[in-house]
C-alpha cells in the first residue's frame, strides 16, 4: 500500500508560522486564535495517524507543526497578558485610549 500524506500538516504549520507575526501586532489574540486552530487541525491528523500510522508518511512534519502552534500560543498568551497588564497600568482602557489620543495629538494626525 502506497503511504500518504497527512492531510492538514501543511496548513498546521503555515497556521503556526502566521500566528507569530499575530502575536505581534493584535496584542496576542490573533496569535492565539490562529495556533488554537493549528492545534485542533494536528490533533486531528493525530488521531487519523493513530488509526492507520503505516498509510501516512509525514507524522515528524506533524511533529514539527504542533511544536510550533505550541509555540504561538504561548507568545500569544504572553503577548496578551503583557498588553492587559500595560493598559491596567496605565490607569484602564479610559487613560490608556486618552494617551494614545495625546500622541497622536503629538504628531499631528
Amino acid at each position: 500500500m502506497e503511504q500518504q500524506k497527512l492531510p492538514n500538516v501543511t496548513i498546521a504549520i503555515v497556521l503556526g508560522i502566521i500566528s507569530f507575526i499575530c502575536c505581534c501586532f493584535s496584542a496576542g489574540i490573533g496569535g492565539i486564535l490562529l495556533s488554537g486552530i493549528a492545534l485542533f487541525l494536528v490533533n486531528k491528523d493525530t488521531k487519523l495517524y493513530s488509526e492507520n500510522p503505516e498509510g501516512y508518511s509525514n507524522f515528524s512534519t506533524l511533529k514539527t507543526a504542533k511544536i510550533i502552534a505550541i509555540i504561538g500560543l504561548a507568545l500569544g498568551a504572553i503577548s496578551l497578558l503583557w498588553s492587559v497588564y500595560s493598559i491596567m497600568s496605565l490607569g484602564g482602557l479610559d487613560a490608556y485610549t486618552e494617551q494614545v489620543k495625546e500622541i497622536m495629538e503629538q504628531y499631528g494626525q
